[in-house]
């Protein structure tokens, strides 16, 4: 492709770019008392947000419909056609429902639109077509609607489906800033993500436990410490008491720092260990656990249960396995 043609190119991605942009700049100044309306709407449904288009729409919807569901706000997609052959029975009257037509005039929703009523069941709109039978039936109306469209033919849906998911952004946004929802939240829905990782999952989740965990009695000595340091490969043995309570830990550098002084291995571990030692408690969040790890310059510790109780391990590299960076 000659220099030419790949100038035309990129004039044309810059053109559709720019249009949309300008069309999406009108957005701000339409959030009015319908904007408003339609928020407090969402926030006082005692049910589920129903979201409905076709075509364009209907792609639109549903990335509408996870975003609220995601951000706190039960939400599900229905098809408008998939409504009219059964699927409007998942409606109820504790529901809300947002109906997304560029034009107003969807066919399915004349015939969707009575039996809403008839259920007393709250309609947002979002629509161009503020003289529709869509917007005339709403109860609350939020204007996507534009000048021109990007397609050069002004057939494809381009800038009134930007718009439309950006008025769809800016309600699922605000209704999760009213409600107060938090990343704890968040992460709840998400709980295979990075973020749930971080905020969902505790010590006691991630740690090692049984066999995994490098452990000896207050008896035993540094070479007993040197086998199970090796076993394990966690860098550190917890000594306990016959009951099982952490009195102390051991580590490689302990041991280094042993041989140094001329220390043997064949020292009683209760003499040269650090004590009390570092320990993580089971009930932290695994976050609480990484940032300890920087903060004390470690890279593994004994975790114990809430009466001081051995209970598993745990190293960064358990962490880092977890997703949790």
């Amino acid at each position: 492709m000659n220099s030419t043609n790949q100038a035309q190119l990129l004039q044309y991605g810059r053109e559709l770019l720019e249009l949309e942009l300008h069309e999406a700049q009108k957005l701000p100044a339409r959030l009015n008392h319908n904007f408003i309306k339609a928020c407090e709407l969402v926030l006082a449904t005692k049910g589920k947000v129903v979201v409905s288009g076709i075509g364009k729409s209907g792609h639109i919807g549903k990335k509408i419909a996870a975003s609220l569901a995601s951000t706190g706000t039960p939400a599900f997609f229905m098809h408008p056609s998939e409504a009219l052959h059964g699927d409007l029975g998942m409606v109820t009257t504790n529901d809300i429902v947002i109906l997304i037509s560029y034009s107003g005039r969807a066919k399915e929703f004349n015939l969707i639109l009575p039996i809403l009523k008839e259920m007393a069941v709250p309609v947002i709109a979002i629509t161009g077509g503020l003289n529709s039978p869509l917007a005339k039936s709403a109860d609350a109306v939020l204007d996507i609607s534009i000048e021109k469209e990007a397609c050069p033919m002004g057939l494809a849906p381009t800038a009134s489906s930007t718009n439309t998911l950006l008025m769809g952004d800016a309600l699922a946004i605000a209704v999760m800033r009213a409600k107060g929802f938090k990343e704890e939240d968040f992460a709840r829905s998400h709980p295979a993500g990075s973020l749930g990782a971080k905020l969902l999952n505790h010590v006691k989740d991630v740690m090692r436990t049984g066999d995994r965990v490098p452990h000896i009695a207050e008896t035993a000595t540094v070479f007993d410490a040197m086998l199970e340091l090796s076993r394990t490969g966690l860098g550190l043995v917890a000594v306990c008491d016959i009951n099982n309570k952490i009195t102390g830990v051991f580590t490689d550098g302990d041991l280094r720092r042993l041989l140094l002084k001329n220390g043997t291995l064949h020292d009683i571990i209760k003499t040269v260990m650090t004590q009390p030692g570092y320990r993580l408690p089971e009930s932290w969040k695994a976050i609480e656990a990484l940032k300890s790890f920087s903060d004390h310059n470690i890279t593994a510790a004994p975790v114990v249960d809430n009466d001081g109780y051995l209970v598993g391990a745990l190293n960064i590299h358990d962490l880092h396995q977890a997703g949790i960076a």
